[in-house]
């Protein structure tokens, strides 16, 4: 029996209605992407076309999904919004705050000693607003949510970027900060620009070695980290219907990647099977009522270019399998040949000495699966573990099928690591080193999404490659990053010259799946008499205080940081050992643009304090301006703020004083977050004034008291010497946005609406 089947199926009921009436108003067939959109508007039945990437439309969400490191300052947030409970459904999974270390029972053991105000806290706020809580250890959330909660059709946000992996069963499930979630906790619309649209037309059959992530890591090296940006990518053809539904996951997992408003496949059988197995027949049984409503019109697959934006074709048939990196995500190389020779080039440490299987990406029973079948064979031929090997199971339950069915015990017998069923290494949650940042240089292949420098384990040196489950243990056995285990021979503890078959698995377990205890607490019906208690000396969590606006005049402001190159939101705000400082907005924000590269001196950390002539930390410099009462800016490269969802990102700067973020292109979930929390997020208009910024400078904003929509501002650069730049910004403020700046922040908004 699926959570939450009323909605679902009230979601099913209108369908037919809406879609019908958009086609109508649209005047030609609708993708799967457009149907889920249209019928989820915030007003009802549709009454105008969209235009993509242009119009700003109000969505209303079925349920919403918080990781317990994002969920703190969410729920943090919600608190001060003035309801008694959650207005849809929404969930918080504790899988972030697990370190990995010493093997799951030690592990989780010591995340809930160490962590224990963080998990109490978000317990009895889910109690007292109605929301579901997954116990650490239940699972990751993605993970969780597919195989709970997601559902062909439906509309999800979340408060982490890997939200996407619900569109392996038919979702337009988005990552967001943790201000949008509250929107629609409160009952509020949430806003989204109307994304483009980008076809992948799937051809042939995965077959051998090749796996539904070599198709993401393929799409990756074609649309680069941000050629998904402001767009749904939605798959389709012979080769998807072909693949599994946990598959379809994977590729829609590493969409955010590439920037992607999010990915989707259209319903079809593999989904039925995953539903029906995943003891929701009833979902899979509504859903067939309507599945021509759950993919897209014939004509659009038939004539995809016509329809979509962009079209990709990819014959799965001829596709091998890829690795992957370092240092980004779309640095593609076929396994052997290609990546030795790239290795060489590059100097990139051939020896392996960690393969990493699991995370949200690729944790499900069948990834296990066709993971330990090539660990199975290592043990039949002879062959000894040359890296150390860790895994990661997405959920309790597919954990506790997986030691059933005597998986795990395969992977033991190599002396694999198996840890808590929880996000871990991919996210920087790995006690690999004591002293990280003086670590040696090595490599690792792991089956995560996310590989930038420092990711798994702090160390700048390590090198992360991205790859297939099956291919990342086949690696790991062998010890070396240039295996090819389609050609390669290894020599056993015989000396002799064996060679690995391909992989096998199962897409769904043959016994099905099986677990004693999942790990949810469901809410109390009526929590009002729930206790929320923060201690006033808390080190981790920290109530909020509203935001104060910044005006419509800044003048005499002061340049924090210009960051050179990549600035990710792991560069803005770590995670790692900083997880910990989630809910405590002051704490957290001592590792504020930490990791970004003052373009200056090439340094992290180390900014001019303008009033010292000195140089310091920055969220130590930073301080001295706000202690100061002046303002500063942030000026940034393309993408800024490409990676996570984490609003802290935003949060952290908005709290020290930073008034604006200056850059040539921003990430899509970060510049919303920057405007959530009340600050300007601008970009140049021309991108080559970004070189006009020097160090010394002091800042105005000459005309920001005519703050409207559509209308660029202009920034006077002053400099040292006394020379003046006039320096021309866009942006993408709509009405309600501006409204959000003038009023301090998106919530200050709410509040005072929710008080009218």
């Amino acid at each position: 029996m699926a959570f939450d089947i009323d909605m679902i199926k009230e979601v099913y009921a209108r369908m037919k209605e809406r879609v019908d009436v958009a086609r109508k108003i649209v005047g030609k067939p609708l993708t799967l992407s457009e149907k889920i959109l249209y019928n989820h508007l915030w007003d009802g039945n549709p009454t105008k076309t969209f235009e993509r990437g242009k119009d700003y439309v109000d969505f209303a969400p079925d349920r919403i999904a918080c990781q317990d490191a994002t969920a703190q300052m969410a729920l943090l947030q919600f608190m001060q919004a003035g309801k008694t409970k959650v207005a849809v459904p929404t969930t918080v999974h504790c899988d972030h705050l697990i370190q990995a270390k010493d093997g799951a029972a030690v592990d989780l053991k010591h995340a809930n000693s160490v962590s224990s105000e963080v998990f109490n806290f978000l317990e009895s706020v889910s109690n007292k607003y109605g929301i579901g809580f997954w116990k650490p250890g239940a699972g990751i959330i993605h993970q969780v949510v597919l195989e709970n909660y997601a559902f062909p059709g439906g509309m999800m946000i979340g408060t982490d970027s890997h939200t996407v992996n619900a569109g392996g069963l038919g979702m337009v499930a988005i990552g967001v900060g943790g201000a949008d979630a509250v929107d629609v906790m409160a009952g509020m619309a949430w806003e989204l620009k109307f994304p483009k649209l980008i076809g992948v037309k799937l051809t042939g059959k995965l077959s051998g070695w090749t796996a539904p992530k070599d198709v993401i890591l393929k799409v990756a090296e074609i649309l680069t980290v941000k050629g998904g940006t402001g767009a749904i990518v939605e798959y389709f053809g012979p080769g998807a219907t072909s693949m599994s539904c946990t598959g379809k996951g994977t590729i829609c997992n590493m969409g955010a990647e590439i920037g992607a408003t999010t990915s989707t496949f259209g319903y079809d059988e593999s989904m039925e099977r995953y539903l029906r197995a995943t003891d929701r027949t009833d979902v899979a049984e509504a859903a067939n009522k309507v599945k021509d409503y759950l993919t897209a019109d014939a004509e659009v697959y038939a004539s995809p270019e016509k329809y979509f934006d962009q079209v990709i074709e990819i014959n799965l048939s001829e596709l091998g399998p890829l690795l992957n990196g370092p240092f980004t995500p779309d640095l593609s190389s076929t396994v052997g040949k290609d990546i030795k020779e790239k290795a060489i080039a590059n100097d990139w440490p051939i020896a392996v000495e960690w393969g990493l299987i699991g995370s949200c990406t690729n944790s499900s029973y069948e990834d296990l699966s066709r993971a330990s079948s090539i660990a199975q064979q290592a043990l039949d031929k002879g062959l000894k573990m040359k890296a150390e090997l860790g895994i990661n199971p997405g959920s309790e339950q597919v954990r506790y099928t997986a030691e059933r069915d005597g998986i795990l015990q395969v992977f033991e017998k190599l002396d694999a690591k198996i840890f808590t069923n929880a996000c871990g290494p991919c996210i920087g949650q790995w006690a690999r080193y004591s002293d990280p940042k003086n670590a040696p240089k090595n490599s690792i292949v792991h089956s995560f999404n996310r590989n930038f420098a420092k990711r798994a384990d702090g160390n700048p040196n390590t090198h992360a490659f991205v790859a297939s489950p099956e291919i990342t243990a086949a690696i790991a056995i062998a010890g070396r990053l240039d295996f090819n285990p389609m050609t390669d021979k290894l020599i056993n503890e015989k000396g002799e010259e064996v060679m690995f078959d391909e992989p096998t698995g199962w897409e769904l377990p043959p016994k099905g799946f099986e677990v004693k205890e999942n790990g949810y607490l469901a809410p109390e019906a009526d929590g009002s008499h729930v206790q929320v208690k923060v201690a006033e000396d808390s080190e981790r969590l920290q109530l909020l205080e509203p935001f104060k606006p910044l005006g419509n005049t800044i003048n005499g402001a002061k340049l924090l940081i210009k960051a050179f190159g990549k600035c990710t939101t792991d560069h803005i705000s770590m995670a790692g050992p900083w997880l910990r400082f989630r809910g405590h907005l002051d704490n957290i924000s001592n590792n504020c643009l930490i990791g970004a590269v003052n373009a200056y001196n090439q340094k992290t950390n180390f900014v001019k304090n303008q009033l010292t002539g000195e140089y310091g930390g920055v969220p130590d410099v930073q301080r001295q301006y706000k202690a100061k009462d002046i303002k500063t800016i942030v000026v940034g490269d393309h993408n800024y703020g490409e990676g996570s969802s984490r609003e802290h990102a935003a949060m952290e700067p908005r709290f020290l004083g930073v008034a604006a973020v200056i850059v040539k292109s921003f990430a899509r979930i970060h510049e919303t977050n920057l405007k959530k929390q009340g600050m300007l997020g601008l970009t140049f208009a021309n991108e080559a004034d970004y070189d006009l910024i020097q160090e010394d400078d002091t800042f105005n904003f000459i005309d920001l008291k005519d703050f409207a929509p559509g209308k660029q501002l202009t920034l006077e650069a002053v400099h040292a010497d006394g020379s003046k730049d006039l320096i021309k910004l866009n942006h993408t403020y709509n009405q309600p946005q501006i409204e959000w700046y003038n009023a301090g922040s998106a919530l200050n908004l709410i509040k005072r609406q929710n008080n009218a």
